[in-house]
């Protein structure tokens, strides 16, 4: 709008982008696989915080299971102790034998106290997990014991073949590689001609007849004709092809790692119900027969008590084990990768103090 004196002229445009109305389909799948890259980075966080409470479920499970054991054993020890405190007094136990059954019942004490704090440090880290109230928390019923194994392990081939089909990271690195692809198309045409412009023009003035007429406009580079920025969008591009070969590469070590941890795992908890459980439980039963024969006394059969409490307690343990490998796994599966499952970094629990004969 300009005045001269009396005079008024008035300029009017009205112009659109054509670069933008003809990529518009193209800059749309480009905003697509953005939020399709985004959408799976979201739904990894979510599955990370469910396979942290089942983690934490799993280990406030077991830590109960331990912790009702422990109790067991406690009952025996102080039963044990009482006997042979008695049996001290009238003269039938030495000091040495009176010694060995206080000191497996101090022993149970201890070991009582330490599975008491890990149950309840176990159950306070999963209601942290779930971010229950503490009314909430004090309504939280957990099983008896973990669940049992499955009747067979999962196979290998299976597992490979799901996670290099729908792990998040490697749909996550295939719609990052679409996405850089579509934006290298969109750039290779804007670093060309940055500007096309078409306008509908309408001036007016004082006294004359109104202009009527269209306007184009070009910016073409004349310094920069485009090739540093598409230099850089080919490299980004590459990168994004390399960097999604790598992301698969490293998915398949993950789940081959992960399911040979669960087979370790699976194969272990196996064994001890079938194995070592059962040879512990015929051992007592036939030590029973003999106490009830009277080949052996009472203390010879608490000893071989005590002696099945290292193979019950690890029997647990790798119940345990198992079933934080299986959820390893399945995290595994989905592409939330966890700190692989250490099997042998523990030592296997040990029987309470004075298990020998006597």
């Amino acid at each position: 709008r300009l005045r001269r004196g009396e005079d008024l002229d008035l300029g009017r445009l009205l112009s659109i982008q054509l670069l933008d109305l003809v990529s518009w389909p193209q800059r749309n799948r480009v905003a697509a696989a953005r939020l399709a890259q985004q959408r799976i980075e979201a739904i990894g966080d979510l599955v990370g915080v469910a396979a942290a409470a089942r983690k934490a479920w799993i280990e406030a499970v077991a830590a109960q299971q331990a912790l009702r054991y422990h109790r067991d054993v406690m009952e025996a020890a102080e039963a044990a102790a009482e006997l042979a405190r008695r049996m001290h007094g009238v003269g039938n136990f030495s000091r040495l034998q009176y010694a060995r059954e206080q000191v497996f019942y101090a022993d149970a004490t201890a070991q009582l106290a330490r599975a008491q704090h890990a149950a309840l440090a176990a159950r306070e880290r999963l209601v942290r997990q779930l971010g229950l109230t503490r009314e909430q928390a004090r309504k939280l019923a957990l099983p008896d014991r973990l669940p049992d194994l499955p009747a067979a392990p999962r196979p290998a081939t299976e597992t490979l073949q799901f996670a290099l089909e729908r792990r998040l990271d490697v749909l996550g690195a295939r719609h990052a590689l679409e996405h850089r692809a579509r934006l290298a198309g969109l750039t290779q045409v804007r670093s060309v001609a940055s500007t096309l412009e078409l306008g509908i023009a309408r001036n007016s003035a004082t006294g004359v007849p109104p202009q009527r007429g269209y306007e184009v406009e070009i910016a073409l580079p004349v310094f920069d004709a485009g090739d540093a920025l598409r230099a850089e969008v080919r490299a980004s591009y590459l990168a994004a092809v390399h960097q999604t070969r790598q992301v698969i590469v490293d998915a398949h070590a993950a789940v081959a790692e992960a399911h040979h941890a669960y087979r370790t795992a699976y194969d272990l908890a196996r064994h001890y119900r079938d194995e070592i459980v059962p040879l512990r439980q015929a051992i007592a039963e036939e030590n029973l027969l003999r106490y009830n024969g009277m080949l052996i006394g009472v203390f010879e059969l608490l000893a071989d008590a005590r002696e099945r409490i290292g193979s019950v307690l690890a029997a647990i343990e790798a119940l345990r084990d198992f079933w934080l490998a299986d959820a390893a796994l399945q995290t595994a599966l989905i592409g939330r990768p966890q700190a692989p499952l250490r099997l042998f970094d523990q030592p296997a629990p040990r029987a309470a103090a004075g298990g020998a004969p006597h």
